[in-house]
């Protein structure tokens, strides 16, 4: 088992809780000092989602819990017992990316990576409430998500595409 996971925990601070990640229930036994980007990551091996700082100044470990995007890093696990988790890895498959992130890829949105599965999930979470939003939304929507690469124009205007295309509008 992963090192941050191998603390020496009390047995009694463990408990099973369930969880649909990803359109799939989960059952999963947790410490109680567990956070939600542990079990993803180090339980469940869905590494899409990034541990970084590990105190929400960053914006990497970005998932949606019932809709909403959230750090996973200061989320604990068992605050999202019967909750609704989206992680990166939902958003489509290899052969199949979801508009976001084919947008994200032509438009150069995505440099060094890291904080890409963050935006991705901000960007969802705002698209799903938003189809039409301005660029100072997307801007706002994304604030929560560090980038150090890109300079967030090329990240605007990929999700600006990927509403058009979600919205069924050619360029």
């Amino acid at each position: 088992m992963p090192e941050i996971l191998e603390q020496k925990e009390d047995p009694r601070h463990f408990r099973d809780i369930k969880l649909t990640v990803n359109g799939q229930s989960r059952n999963v036994k947790v410490a109680s000092t567990w956070t939600l980007n542990d079990v993803l990551r180090n339980v469940l091996d869905l590494t899409g989602t990034k541990r970084a700082c590990d105190y929400g100044g960053c914006g990497s470990c970005t998932v949606m819990i019932n809709g909403l995007d959230a750090y996973s890093c200061l989320t604990l696990a068992v605050e999202a017992e019967g909750k609704d988790i989206q992680t990166v890895e939902a958003l489509a498959t290899a052969s199949a990316p979801h508009p976001l992130q084919k947008y994200f890829a032509s438009f150069y949105a995505a440099q060094c990576g890291w904080c890409t599965p963050g935006m991705l999930m901000s960007a969802k979470a705002l698209l799903d409430k938003n189809p039409r939003p301005t660029d100072q939304e997307i801007r706002v929507a994304l604030s929560g998500v560090l980038c150090r690469c890109t300079g967030y124009t090329s990240v605007v205007q990929a999700v600006q595409e990927a509403a058009r295309e979600l919205r069924g509008e050619q360029k």
